[in-house]
């Protein structure tokens, strides 16, 4: 029975990863903003630019259930634009909750795990956190960010039995293109690159590929296969989760193919990457 501590439970893979783990048996705080909104048997306000209800939300946990085993970071919004339409103020409120925010969070509840000597840290990033599509660039600078940031807790944590798992989803019933998607200004020349984007995100919501429940199933499936608590390796017959996690068949394809174009860049230019080494 595991203790989850959700960001953003009042829509979309938050709701939906806490009714998992609630169905599974487990115990979950589930948090908002505006945690008068929820429906679980345990709420407390979290708001992921606020670092004084960060710390209380980890200390109300932390009184109801003595632990806390798995933390998902999942707070976030959606932003489109090209890189010129985008107001920075607007960039740097993105960044406050998609990176500071989820940082805010991990370094929060890292000192309980790393004393109980286990736990997850699951971070809701995007097939965006490894390709930037033309128009999400905002969007994708966040995904991007808490990648790197991820990927070295990973090693950083390890020694003390907790594991970190980056998701990313493709496209999604999470209402990303509707209400939780920013739209910056407009600047009619980019029609021509960044058009065929906005109108994809005009047109989305609703019809996104994704089933949010199954990618809640899929999330705790990773998360049971974590031993907890104490370090080592997964639990016997389970696999070892990874430290990314694609959801979704665009998810994979883009990936994939993202991973192939880096490869043949990589391959063709060698040549000259090499010779700027000292012989």
């Amino acid at each position: 029975m595991k203790v989850w501590l959700i960001t953003g439970c009042s829509a979309g893979f938050g709701a939906e990863i806490a009714r998992a783990a609630l169905a599974a048996g487990d115990r979950v705080m589930a948090t908002a903003r505006r945690p008068e909104t929820l429906d679980f048997p345990h709420t407390a306000r979290l708001d992921v630019t606020d670092p004084a209800s960060v710390d209380a939300a980890v200390k109300a946990t932390l009184a109801e259930f003595g632990r806390i085993d798995v933390v998902v970071n999942n707070a976030g919004y959606g932003s489109v634009g090209a890189v010129e339409e985008i107001d920075p103020a607007d960039l740097r409120a993105l960044m406050d909750v998609m990176f500071f925010g989820a940082l805010t969070v991990t370094q929060a509840v890292l000192p309980h795990l790393r004393a109980q000597r286990g736990g997850t840290i699951v971070q809701i990033s995007s097939m965006g956190g490894q390709l930037a599509p033309p128009g999400y660039g905002a969007y994708c600078a966040a995904k991007f960010a808490l990648e790197g940031l991820s990927e070295a807790l990973h090693a950083e944590v390890a020694p003390f039995g907790v594991r970190v798992v980056i998701v990313e989803p493709g496209a999604f019933r999470t209402e990303f293109g509707g209400a939780r998607m920013h739209r910056s200004r407009v600047i009619p020349e980019y029609a021509v690159s960044t058009g065929a984007t906005r109108a994809a995100v005009d047109a989305m919501d609703g019809t996104q590929p994704g089933d949010p429940a199954a990618a809640a199933r899929a999330i705790l499936e990773i998360a049971a296969a974590v031993s907890s608590p104490g370090p080592g390796p997964s639990a016997p017959g389970r696999p070892s989760p990874p430290l990314r996690l694609a959801l979704g068949d665009d998810a994979v394809d883009a990936i994939r193919a993202q991973h192939q174009r880096l490869r043949a860049d990589l391959d063709a230019w060698e040549g000259l990457s090499r010779s700027t080494s000292w012989r």
